[in-house]
């Protein structure tokens, strides 16, 4: 499971013949003064500011290209966080183009000529989408997934794809076609996961913003182990789009980035409603460009160490207790609380297990002998179930989201370790014990982050602190039913008065 070598990363795009968006283009001269930017400067920079730059052409859409080309080359093969790539004549040929539109006086997109490597589960037309299985590994999907088609319409430039465990299933990334991806914290450490790649390539500097997917934590603990912010939108937030579970709430989509407002800049242009999902929100994603700043004076927080009954390192605790403080000078009326989660595990391995039996069933019935042994036992669990074992598993999660909404009267926030243990090593595939308590499956080790799935509630991964062995620790906000930019408020919040964020992986 070594990284990928350079010579592979440039040549491992089954196809390089990518969207109308990437075709030939001349270079146009700018008319603003240029900027002076490193390439450091320019992969590590705020999104907001590289979009006013490259909209005003103080810096053109190539430059800014060559300066993640050069940082992808140089700290890949390390983390072997991206795992497909276009190859860098047809990414610069892209970003010639968008330089040449921005000099024909064509409106510019919030993302315009930002270049963006899509997580490995969504479709990306004309670019090779695997799932992280080799059932996939040659598959070139026709079509994009439908926040990729937002990101395109833009102005981002999609590169390649991040890396994620095979169908995504674990919060370890690492799979048969690409190998595992290193935190880059510690390169003997593992990245979490699903959207393991994505952490890791921001984090890295490699790319300016990321997509990822969050079913029991995917957004969230990755997030968490690397240091940058994940966050997990309400159901419908971020439209899903193609599906056969339209109206499935278990799976998001959302945004990352190296801080809150970076992470809400993307979501303007993630969200927004569209006929082609039925739970979409209706509400357009230009509420996200709303300041942030807010006031927390009197806010009332419930702070859980646990959720009351999930075994959960002292050291994640000992990390995230030292945040309370913070909440409380920021003027928060904090309390130990926590709604009842009984019945949470039992709904939440039903509901996932036959959602993988629809997802991933056929791939099981032709191609077994392909897949990892937890996938298969996943499937399985969800192909055992009957009508019924469904039907109790919704009742159960309905009145747990009664009892939540009935907590959440009183409080307007719930906040928590996101993952139970720091980041382990790579070699281990999950695991198996906490505090003395076995863990039965492989996504046992992740109810902090699944439990709140459960509820259907925004929640956000923000940097919290570091162990002594520097490695990252991410704290958890849950806000009310559809309350995602007043959670996005509250992270931004505790994030300026912290920084966290600021320290830069070792590799970097």
């Amino acid at each position: 499971m070594a990284a990928v070598t350079r010579r592979t990363f440039l040549s491992i795009a089954v196809s390089t013949a990518l969207p109308e968006a990437l075709v030939a283009g001349s270079e146009s001269a700018r008319q603003s003064p240029p900027v002076a930017t490193s390439t450091p400067d320019i992969c590590f920079m705020h999104a907001t500011g590289l979009s006013r730059l490259i909209r005003s052409r103080r810096v053109s859409a190539t430059e800014v290209m060559q300066a993640f080309l050069a940082q992808i080359r140089r700290v890949n093969p390390k983390v072997n966080a991206i795992c497909t790539f276009v190859s860098e004549e047809e990414a610069l040929r892209a970003a010639r183009e968008a330089d040449a539109r921005l000099a024909r006086r064509a409106s510019p997109g919030a993302l315009h000529g930002f270049p963006f490597a899509v997580k490995d589960l969504a479709l990306t037309a004309g670019i090779r989408t695997t799932y992280g299985s080799r059932i996939y590994k040659d598959f070139v999907p026709a079509q994009d997934a439908l926040f990729v088609e937002r990101l395109k319409a833009a102005g981002a430039i999609i590169i390649g794809k991040t890396n994620t465990p095979e169908f995504g299933a674990g919060s370890q990334t690492f799979n048969e076609v690409f190998g595992a991806t290193r935190n880059p914290y510690d390169l003997s450490k593992t990245c979490g996961g699903s959207s393991g790649g994505a952490a890791v390539a921001l984090a890295c500097g490699m790319v300016p913003l990321a997509d990822g997917s969050d079913l029991g934590g995917s957004l969230r603990n990755p997030a968490s182990f690397c240091n940058v912010v994940g966050f997990r939108p309400s159901p419908g937030r971020v439209p899903t789009w193609p599906t056969s579970l339209a109206w499935n709430t278990l799976s998001v989509e959302g945004p990352m980035a190296r801080s809150v407002q970076e992470v809400a800049f993307l979501l303007a242009v993630m969200a927004g409603p569209d006929p082609r999902a039925p739970i979409s929100i209706d509400e357009p994603g230009a509420v996200f460009r709303r300041p942030l700043k807010s006031d927390l004076k009197g806010a009332r927080v419930a702070w859980s160490r646990n959720l009351g009954k999930y075994p959960v390192q002292p050291l994640v605790n000992q990390v995230c207790d030292k945040a309370r403080q913070i909440f409380l000078d920021l003027g928060c009326h904090v309390e130990d609380a926590e709604p009842d989660f009984s019945d949470a595990n039992e709904a939440f391995q039903v509901l996932r297990g036959w959602t993988y039996a629809q997802n991933r069933g056929e791939d099981l019935r032709t191609n077994r002998h392909l897949m990892k042994d937890t996938v298969i036992w996943n499937i399985e669990q969800g192909l055992k179930l009957s009508g019924l074992d469904i039907s109790r598993a919704e009742a159960k999660r309905s009145m747990l989201y009664q009892r939540v909404r009935e907590f959440f009267e009183h409080y307007q926030f719930l906040i928590l370790p996101v993952s139970q243990v720091v980041p382990f090593p790579v070699e281990v595939e999950w695991v198996k014990e906490i505090n003395g308590v076995k863990m039965e499956t492989y996504i046992d080790w992740m109810a902090t982050c699944y439990a709140i799935t459960l509820t259907g509630l925004p929640a956000i991964s923000v940097p919290c602190g570091f162990s002594a062995e520097g490695l990252p620790i991410g704290l958890q906000i849950v806000g009310r039913h559809h309350q995602d930019f007043s959670v996005l408020q509250a992270a931004h919040a505790f994030e300026q008065a912290t920084q966290f964020g600021k320290r830069r992986p070792p590799i970097v």
